[in-house]
């Protein structure tokens, strides 16, 4: 799985990652359809050490389309709410 993280960089995501990836993604949907902010940026911020430290970065110069687009590490839990509704970030 190929994930974009806005403002940072792009990277391979190992297959067996993905399931946890969109467990993540899962409950931070959840916890922003209840408003629930502490919780929500516990979940993001787990999401984004999980793709720093098991992911391998791509080079700027190698041009992969990305299977997901994580925005910026300073997402606000207002503007999360745009990205982390229904399916969230990961669908399906």
């Amino acid at each position: 799985m190929i994930v974009r993280i806005s403002t940072e960089a792009q990277f391979s995501l190992p297959d067996e990652d993905a399931a946890r990836l969109n467990d993540l993604d899962n409950a931070a949907v959840a916890a922003v359809e209840a408003g629930d902010e502490a919780t929500f940026h516990a979940r993001f911020d787990e999401m984004l050490a999980l793709v720093r430290q098991h992911g391998t970065e791509i080079a700027d110069d190698e041009i992969e389309e990305s299977d997901v687009i994580m925005p910026p590490p300073d997402t606000t839990f207002a503007e999360a709410a745009a990205d982390f509704t229904g399916d969230g970030l990961i669908p399906g």
